[in-house]
């Protein structure tokens, strides 16, 4: 299955995603009401966002995972805490997954739980509009429904909830710790009891923070320096790594590591793209925290869709910042004070508006711009997800053709006057 992304797909859809965007803009603008500001209450999309991310070396990497996954006792799954739906790869877990119960675990640990939303004990900093008005969760929300979806699972012993870093947010909405993670490794491997100690894998998808989750078991373990190399890009990880150790082995000193056997090693993985992401929005969201390499999807694409969620969450984050007198739906108009306020200029003092739109991505994405998940957590979209990751797996080209067929369908449909069912599916 091939589903390399080339320049000229992206450059292809870069015209047609940028007339789109401008469209949105302009219809959210007339939108604005006499006397207030209206938000886009749904983003718009664009059908010619590039759909996949899934690389040569993706493929090669999850093939090379499951030759090696009999020697594995744990699988360590990375998903991004702003997008904890978007950033499960089923494709993932159906090749890796364990045939029976104590075959292989798997610990669930959800990054960058200090760049989503706060836990609901709002602060004059933290209290924004689309939280009180409750168009977006607490983080305490988000954490109390993933743990409850995950507790059912047979193979899944543990779910974590890590910030960017050893010391993020030790506040009371910080629900695990580094520490916490390593006593679960710890008692999974004790439960193993192999004289050869176990053997874990962390996994996820590009950008999901396994290198840094690596990193830090190891120096927390072990007093020892950092071994995967990490970057704010993805694909920093092109191959699977050496077992490296992170818990030490069995000690008459120390009575606590009975069991362990050699100690517990870990593996690095590249990050596994999904194959084709259905629905653009989520293309989007992967697009925004850095699962998509930049560049992919339009900058200013992805800034427009950082607006959209701006608005709703609250306008202040940005009006203030960037001196903007009133909130705007408009992604140019919101870019240029960007890039008149960051002095991103080009030759002639020409407003660039491509290096503001990156410029703005990473602000948010460091936590300078308010902080919240890109899509909401509940029962219904949770069972949601499930039923789709059910469907079998198709390449882009695959689901190009798919599409393709949809439409001569649905075309044929309207020259002949016959209505499309509810929702617009044809297939």
């Amino acid at each position: 299955m091939s589903g390399t992304i080339t320049g000229k797909v992206a450059a292809g859809a870069t015209a047609a995603v940028t007339s789109a965007v401008e469209n949105v803009a302009r219809t959210a603008t007339s939108l604005t009401a006499a006397g207030g500001f209206v938000p886009r209450e749904v983003y718009e999309s664009s059908t010619q966002i590039t759909r996949s991310y899934y690389l040569g070396h993706h493929a090669s990497a999850l093939n090379k995972m499951r030759q090696t996954i009999s020697n594995v006792g744990l699988i360590i799954e990375c998903r991004d805490f702003r997008v904890p739906i978007c950033s499960w790869n089923p494709l993932l877990e159906r090749s890796l997954a364990a045939s029976a119960a104590g075959e292989r675990s798997r610990i669930i640990v959800y990054t960058k739980h200090d760049l989503g939303p706060p836990s609901g004990n709002f602060s004059k900093e933290t209290s924004i509009e689309g939280y009180t008005n409750g168009r977006y969760q607490s983080g305490k929300d988000m954490v109390k429904t993933l743990k409850k979806y995950h507790k059912n699972s047979y193979t899944t012993k543990d779910v974590m909830f890590l910030g960017t870093s050893a010391g993020a947010r030790s506040r009371n909405d910080a629900p695990n710790n580094d520490k916490h993670l390593l006593e679960s490794i710890k008692r999974i491997a004790r439960e193993a009891d192999s004289l050869t100690g176990m053997r874990a894998m962390v996994v996820g998808m590009p950008n999901s923070g396994k290198s840094t989750l690596l990193n830090r078991l190891r120096a927390k373990g072990m007093g020892l320096p950092k071994a995967a190399q990490t970057g704010a890009t993805p694909g920093v990880t092109r191959k699977i790594g050496t077992p490296v150790r992170i818990i030490a082995g069995e000690s008459a000193d120390d009575p606590s590591s009975a069991g362990l056997g050699e100690g517990v090693f870990i593996m690095d993985t590249p990050g596994v793209f999904i194959p084709y992401v259905s629905d653009p929005e989520d293309m989007l969201r992967l697009a925004l925290v850095g699962c998509v390499k930049d560049g992919v999807i339009p900058s200013v694409t992805v800034a427009d869709y950082l607006l959209y969620h701006l608005n709703l969450v609250d306008p202040k984050l940005y009006t203030r910042k960037f001196d903007l007198g009133k909130p705007t739906n408009d992604v140019h108009e919101f870019l240029r004070a960007v890039a008149t306020r960051t002095g991103k200029l080009r030759k002639g003092s020409e407003l660039n508006l491509e290096n503001a739109a990156d410029w703005v991505v990473q602000a948010w994405r460091r936590g300078d711009l308010g902080r919240f998940a890109l899509e909401r957590v509940t029962e219904e979209t949770l069972a949601q997800a499930v039923e789709k990751a059910r469907e079998p797996t198709v390449s882009i080209s695959q689901a190009r053709k798919r599409e393709k067929e949809q439409r001569k369908v649905a075309q044929q449909m309207k020259w002949a006057g016959i209505t499309a069912p509810p929702g617009g599916s044809v297939a």
